[in-house]
């Protein structure tokens, strides 16, 4: 009787130790505020064991980590010297600039394509100068992209003739005792920005519920409105280009004129056919690196001319976001067998709100990432606490999560994503997709200062639990 009660005893012991450090899923979804929705997907990735799901069938925004699905797409049908070429020619009296959307492009870049025309001898163009941007068509903008946000870099227009991956920094000052603010744009650069929005004072800004607007034209001209609080340093501003043919027109005279080029006829956007002599080429980076910034830093823009390049390629017409997102589906279906036919692909950054996928449609890209490590894009993800858009993610930062997760972050207007592989203590690989949508915290939140956001406990709390193998339904 007494070994039976010890018997006893020390299985309820060890039944005990064994679920004290359990974390229940209920309890970390539960860390989100009502009215959130998550869908989840975890995987043991060497056999591909399901550790949990919730709601993985149900489509969601996936937010920027749809830039790896860009990128396997990208990487499977992109030869590995692919580069966005931008191309000097002449034809007759005129003066070509090819574009390809390069989204690299620098002033620079385009300085030392000019000095390619002094060096053949050009020092005056007869004709006039073409910009052709001829590999696109379409939308620069794609359908789903918030209004409110147009205006700044993330959301620079998708452009065969792009620069300065089409965006403009700028300031705006709001200091105290000055009852307006002043705004600054470098000189060199071709637009105009006026601000008639007030320097306030925190409380001033909450009692007129005003907050500062942006507002803009097709001109490449800027205003700043409404409200900024007093400023000890200068609000840093980056503007997207509106008018990215405009914009380059505007600084390819500056640098013509800078070179004492002389020229007096006309810039057309377009191409004059006939044939063309070569004069100048400028290269990217090649395919990988790009990538690798794409994905480190989650470059709309790069994503976005991306997918209309392997539009443009595939179907053997101009790129768009139409062609470019069917391409992507038809590329991974005959390369992978992965069906994204009831997916919602309007764009290759995933900045459309238009854009749905499934977690589970999401974790099979990610698996076949996995296992494919030749492909390198595993290696291209952000790293917790390391590098790219995980470097200063709060939940997963600091030890013990810190080197630990490889993922790409999504984030749109309440959607907070993550997708990618965990390390666990045991040293085992666990594939996580993670959509949460629809969240929002109530403007009534009490909250201590002190106090992380619930995305930020409900994150901490699940990729530790999955590191320890504590997780639990």
């Amino acid at each position: 009787m007494v070994r039976l009660l010890f018997a006893f005893f020390a299985f309820f012991s060890l039944t005990l130790s064994a679920t004290a450090g359990a974390a229940s899923l209920h309890h970390i979804e539960s860390m989100l505020p009502a009215g959130s929705q998550l869908a989840l997907s975890i995987q043991q990735a060497r056999d591909g064991k399901n550790l949990a799901a919730v709601d993985d069938d149900i489509l969601l925004p996936p937010a920027s980590t749809q830039k790896v699905v860009t990128a396997l797409a990208a990487s499977l049908y992109l030869p590995e010297d692919f580069t966005f070429d931008t191309l000097v020619q002449q034809s007759g009296k005129d003066i070509v600039f090819s574009f390809s959307g390069d989204p690299t492009l620098s002033r620079k870049d385009l300085q030392l394509l000019i000095s390619a025309l002094k060096a053949k001898g050009i020092n005056k163009i007869r004709g006039d100068i073409w910009l052709d941007g001829t590999t696109f068509t379409g939308y620069e903008q794609a359908v789903g992209w918030p209004w409110d946000i147009l205006g700044v870099c993330y959301s620079a227009p998708s452009s065969a003739i792009a620069l300065e991956r089409n965006c403009v920094q700028g300031s705006i000052y709001s200091e105290k005792g000055a009852k307006n603010t002043r705004a600054f744009i470098p000189g060199h650069q071709p637009i105009t920005i006026e601000t008639d929005a007030l320097a306030v004072t925190q409380e001033e800004q909450q009692a007129r519920l005003c907050d500062l607007e942006l507002h803009y034209d097709n001109q490449n001209n800027y205003k700043l409105s409404g409200c900024l609080p007093h400023r000890t340093s200068p609000l840093p501003l980056k503007f997207a280009i509106q008018n990215p043919q405009k914009y380059v027109q505007d600084v390819l005279l500056d640098e013509l004129k800078k070179s004492a080029i002389s020229f007096k006829g006309k810039v057309r956007i377009g191409s004059p056919g006939g044939n063309k002599t070569f004069i100048a080429r400028h290269r990217s980076e090649p395919r990988d690196k790009l990538l690798n910034i794409m994905l480190k830093r989650s470059d709309n823009m790069i994503a976005d001319n991306l997918l209309k390049t392997i539009g443009q390629r595939y179907y053997n017409q101009p790129g768009s976001f139409a062609n470019g997102a069917a391409a992507i589906k038809a590329i991974i279906k005959e390369k992978t067998s992965i069906d994204l036919n009831h997916a919602v692909i309007v764009d290759g950054s995933g900045l459309s709100r238009n854009n749905r996928m499934t977690a589970s449609q999401l974790m099979d890209v990610i698996r076949y990432v996995y296992s494919h490590p030749d492909l390198g894009i595993m290696a291209m993800l952000p790293i917790s606490g390391v590098d790219g858009t995980l470097k200063y993610r709060s939940s997963v930062r600091y030890a013990p999560l810190k080197q630990r997760l490889a993922a790409k972050t999504g984030s749109l207007y309440g959607s907070y994503n993550l997708a990618g592989v965990l390390k666990n203590d045991n040293g085992d690989d666990i594939l996580v997709v993670q959509l949460v949508t629809n969240y929002h915290i109530p403007e009534s939140d009490d909250r201590p200062a002190n106090q992380a956001s619930p995305i930020t406990q409900f994150e901490r709390e699940l990729y530790q639990a999955l590191l320890t193998s504590s997780l639990t339904p």
